[in-house]
């Protein structure tokens, strides 16, 4: 009964008990586990961890409390102002995607348009990474996409909701034939390209429906049109940039400069000058 390791013999001991007899072996180098005995690598009965909580002094924090750090992130907190309408008017880019969900808040959903594996040739080898689509609409005028490649499905989906909304656009609806009811079509035929994708949105009257692709479909009714037709052209099996196509048309919606758009509009003060003082406080 000898036990040989790197020239050290370990001699084991029999201790019996009325119930049981058992072996003990003595060894000097200590437990890795967390016995009573050892030189110091075990915990013993301290237990884990060093007995002050997680994250020193952060208790009293809450992590979701919104803290801007834009001059728009500010307007937007305190109220100053009233819809997401005035930021599109003066064309203010919006960097913090919790300016969106301020004014959509529970009317936004997000849908995962795909997902999809690249690969990046390395030294080591092959480098496989995830890309995920995905839109964002409230089905009443606004629509996002947004693109993200993690190594992590779950990180891409969560990077891919966060471009989408900070790139939430407008989209304009109009009528086919009389004007009654609520809008219900695209106002005019736009056109949308991305790679060799060539998309085009043609007004339908009201009744017809989405005529599209399943995705087609969806993005469009995420951005609120009910009737439309649409003509593609070009490798539409390449979802990316079918799904950007069609963002992209939906967003020219208003690049189109109607009869009904002519009349003059008095220039307002943006909201920037508008709220110069309060802007130039300093933040506590």
């Amino acid at each position: 009964w000898t036990w040989t390791r790197r020239q050290s013999i370990c001699q084991p001991q029999i201790c019996s008990t009325p119930k049981q007899t058992y072996l003990i072996m003595s060894d000097e180098r200590g437990g890795f586990g967390r016995g009573e005995r050892g030189r110091g690598r075990g915990r013993g009965d301290r237990g884990r961890g060093r007995g002050r909580g997680r994250g020193r002094g952060r208790g009293d924090r809450d992590e979701n409390v919104w803290t801007p750090v834009t001059k728009l992130g500010r307007l937007v907190k305190e109220g100053k102002i009233g819809s997401i309408e005035e930021i599109f008017l003066f064309s203010i880019p919006v960097k913090e995607a919790e300016i969106i969900d301020y004014f959509l808040k529970d009317k936004l959903q997000d849908e995962v348009m795909k997902i999809m594996p690249v690969q990046k040739q390395s030294s080591a080898g092959q480098r496989t990474r995830f890309k995920a689509f995905v839109a964002v609409g409230d089905a009443s005028g606004h629509i996002g996409l947004g693109v993200k490649c993690s190594s992590e499905v779950a990180t891409a989906i969560r990077g891919a909701i966060l471009s989408a909304k900070l790139n939430v656009a407008p989209v304009r609806r109009g009528f086919w034939g009389r004007k009654s009811g609520m809008p219900h079509t695209v106002p005019t035929k736009v056109t949308g390209k991305c790679g060799s994708v060539r998309i085009r949105l043609i007004p339908a009257p009201r009744g017809t429906g989405l005529v599209s692709s399943p995705a087609g479909k969806r993005l469009l009714s995420m951005a609120g049109i009910e009737d439309c037709y649409t003509s593609s052209r070009g490798h539409t099996r390449t979802m990316g940039n079918f799904i950007k196509a069609l963002f992209y048309a939906l967003r020219n919606t208003y690049g189109y400069l109607e009869p009904d758009l002519w009349k003059e509009n008095a220039l307002t003060a943006t909201p920037f000058q508008e709220h110069t003082d309060f802007l130039s406080k300093k933040q506590m």
